[in-house]
């Protein structure tokens, strides 16, 4: 009787944050928050910065920045501005063409196609990225900074830059076969 009665209190929580995560089909992380501090005459005004990323797991992921004097409402600016940079990413089905290196500010992040079955080899700040884009397979290492902010933008531009047979072929104007 007790666990029936366990099971109706939390159903309706579980339904409640499903349709949070679900309204408009994106999944997001919050990488960080920040307490930013800005000095001025009158002493220092304290205000939030808060990183998200936004991914629909089908190849699709934006990232984003936002202030402001209040978490919620940084978190907010944040998704906001994430929704806005969305950039689509070449995949290979589970995992990624070809092997690359992303680069920004002094962090660096190497990513490296895995087999099927190998699952997301990454530290916190580049797997949050990866697995909202949804390759399944990967291995990645960081060099450098170990800034959380930096190497989220660093995975970004790697994953950028990929490129698929077909649009390598497009662009040299030869055929998938030529290549």
């Amino acid at each position: 009787m007790a666990d029936l009665e366990k099971v109706k209190k939390e159903r309706p929580r579980r339904e409640r944050e499903e349709k949070r995560r679900e309204d408009d089909g994106f999944d997001k992380v919050l990488v960080a928050v920040r307490r930013v501090t800005k000095v001025v005459k009158g002493g220092r005004t304290m205000r939030f910065s808060a990183m998200v990323v936004v991914g629909d797991r089908k190849g699709s992921v934006g990232i984003g920045t936002g202030k402001a004097g209040e978490v919620p409402s940084a978190i907010d600016k944040a998704t906001a501005n994430a929704k806005r940079n969305m950039f689509k990413i070449a995949t290979a089905e589970t995992t990624i063409p070809h092997e690359t290196i992303g680069k920004f500010g002094a962090s660096s992040v190497h990513l490296i196609p895995a087999k099927t079955g190998t699952g997301v080899i990454a530290g916190g700040a580049a797997r949050s990225i990866i697995e909202l884009v949804g390759i399944k397979d990967i291995v990645t290492k960081r060099h450098g900074s170990s800034n959380k902010i930096n190497l989220v933008r660093a995975t970004l531009n790697g994953l950028k830059s990929l490129r698929t047979k077909e649009e390598i072929a497009a662009r040299r104007g030869l055929l998938v076969e030529e290549i």
